[in-house]
């Protein structure tokens, strides 16, 4: 049987989508899986049969049994932790009121996290008789399967995922010394594409290392992401509204409002920082209160829709592709923008929107200039949005630009939807024309991007890191012209304009493209595949 280490939840994306889908994928092939991690809802999860607590007393609670719909079963642990949880970024939890970087954590407070996860995981390992190991990130949870390989003489293996090694590992020598000393013993160690290895390779160099590097694919569920023809739209959309019926929301049109009525041309960044923390909904990984309503706003049959999922923070890049928007919808009047995520970028975004719609330069360049430092965490400007602003102005173009922001009322064509979980994503996709993920630091596998493929919508990125190892993979099966499309160049002076003119070209492209986006996701990245390589790996 298998173990599977992951410090986290199950909801959301990055390493917590690929938990869920791997440890789902495996349960369908027969294999009982044992899962370590902090999720608060195993019941919303059809392959978790059982969930057990372990508390601080030693005792083990029952939290969930039943019978589950696959030839195998996920058996979740939960160790109760108390009130600290060490992450990469920062995020709201709801069970934990003190969530700190990594980074910023003592070491008694650091070796209090190891030691009680070594603790429980050596205790599931000797009572449901495992027979391996898989770590999720570099640290710390490799840490967690290192000790109890050597205590209980259980071989472990790492899949590494980018966050722990950009916001932990590269950042703090104590992260490097206990991910560098877990690889060192680790099995074998995965990673999602050519661009991961080269990461590893460059934050380890060492050969011994190199020699356990084994490449897996990232997956999609390509039973949930598939095609949806422009004239059912709408049974989608409907399909979404049924799912999100019933459930917490979080922000609504008044904390918009609110924040609106009291912007003016010079306010100063003071007063947006407070403005903004007003605004900030208190479920922050929820769908909005008007979710339902801004979907009604939207002509699923003819209005040409582009996407945008991810977390909204600078680094993910939303800020560029509203640089682009407003000449967007001088070409397609009825183009949407629709938005899905949660973070500290999105008053800041709506705030840029105001201003941009009602012509305010001056306050539109604050806005960049200030840039991250609204987020609260870092120093730089928007340089992408500076840089095209600059050409437009070299070419005599910027007032008719903000001249479209007005005559479009762009704050109506960018729809926010709010936090979205895959089970909701899945029928949103299918029902957009383009997706945008234009990050600007690098990730080892963006999975947004495959969903994106799966359900037909024709996906641009950010041409570099894992995800120009996702486009050169897609591009071989798709004419040059075609492919070239979904990059967008990396560089400041260029990254919008990209954006711009790629979305543009996309949203012309024949209807036939949308089959042979999907025959690519099935045939290279379906979980099925991918969990039995894993599997097969772990087991050799």
């Amino acid at each position: 049987m298998i173990g599977i280490l992951h410090g986290y939840l199950l909801e959301g994306s990055g390493s917590n989508l690929w938990t869920r889908s791997i440890v789902k994928s495996l349960c369908e092939n027969g294999e009982t899986v044992h899962l370590v991690c902090q999720e608060n809802h195993p019941d919303q999860y059809d392959f978790i049969a059982e969930c057990y607590k372990y508390n601080k007393d030693d005792s083990i609670q029952s939290l969930l049994k039943r019978s589950v719909p696959y030839k195998g079963k996920c058996i979740m642990h939960k160790p109760q932790l108390g009130d600290t949880l060490p992450v990469y970024v920062w995020d709201k939890y709801e069970e934990f009121s003190n969530v700190v970087p990594m980074v910023d954590l003592p070491n008694d407070s650091i070796e209090e996290y190891l030691d009680y996860n070594t603790k429980v995981v050596t205790k599931i390992v000797h009572d449901y008789n495992l027979s391996v190991i898989l770590a999720n990130h570099a640290v710390l949870m490799s840490v967690v399967a290192q000790r109890v390989s050597s205590s209980a003489s259980i071989p472990f293996s790492i899949m590494t995922h980018g966050s722990a090694i950009e916001y932990a590992v590269k950042k703090d020598e104590r992260f490097y010394k206990f991910a560098n000393e877990a690889f060192s013993a680790a099995k074998k160690i995965f990673v999602a594409g050519d661009e991961m290895q080269t990461r590893v390779k460059a934050v380890f160099s060492s050969p011994s290392i190199e020699k356990k590097i084994t490449l897996l694919n990232l997956g999609v569920d390509t039973k949930s992401f598939k095609l949806t023809p422009i004239n059912l739209r709408h049974n989608n959309i409907e399909k979404l509204c049924k799912v999100l019926s019933g459930k917490i929301r979080g922000k609504n049109p008044e904390q918009y409002h609110d924040m609106i009525k009291h912007l003016y041309p010079e306010i100063q960044k003071e007063e947006i920082l407070k403005l903004m923390a007003d605004a900030v909904p208190q479920d922050l990984k929820c769908a909005d209160s008007d979710t339902e309503a801004k979907l009604e706003r939207v002509d699923w049959k003819n209005d040409k829709i582009i996407l945008f999922v991810g977390r909204l923070i600078a680094s993910k890049g939303l800020q560029s592709i509203i640089g682009a928007m407003p000449l967007i919808l001088e070409k397609y009047h009825n183009a949407k923008l629709i938005v899905v995520g949660h973070g500290p970028q999105r008053e800041i975004i709506e705030v840029l929107l105001w201003a941009l719609e009602h012509g305010y330069r001056d306050l539109v360049e604050n806005i960049i200039t200030w840039g991250q430092t609204l987020e609260g965490s870092g120093k730089n400007s928007y340089e992408e949005l500076n840089r095209f602003y600059k050409h437009l102005q070299n070419q005599n173009q910027l007032d008719n630009y903000f001249e479209s922001a007005k005559k479009h009322n762009i704050t109506n064509k960018v729809l926010f939807m709010g936090y979205l979980v895959h089970q909701e994503l899945c029928h949103l996709f299918p029902c957009c024309d383009v997706a945008i993920f234009p990050s600007i630091v690098k990730e080892a596998g963006p999975l947004v991007f495959l969903e994106s493929l799966a359900s037909g919508c024709f996906p641009l990125g950010t041409y570099f890191g894992g995800m120009a190892a996702s486009i050169d993979t897609v591009a071989k099966s798709l004419p040059s012209n075609i492919s070239n499309l979904m990059k967008i160049s990396v560089k400041e002076d260029q990254m919008v304009s990209d954006i711009l003119q790629h979305t543009l070209q996309a949203l012309t492209l024949d209807e036939s493209f949308k089959e042979t986006l999907r025959k690519i996701a099935i045939d290279l990245y379906d979980w099925q595949g991918v969990s039995k390589k894993l599997n097969l790996e772990l087991q050799t």
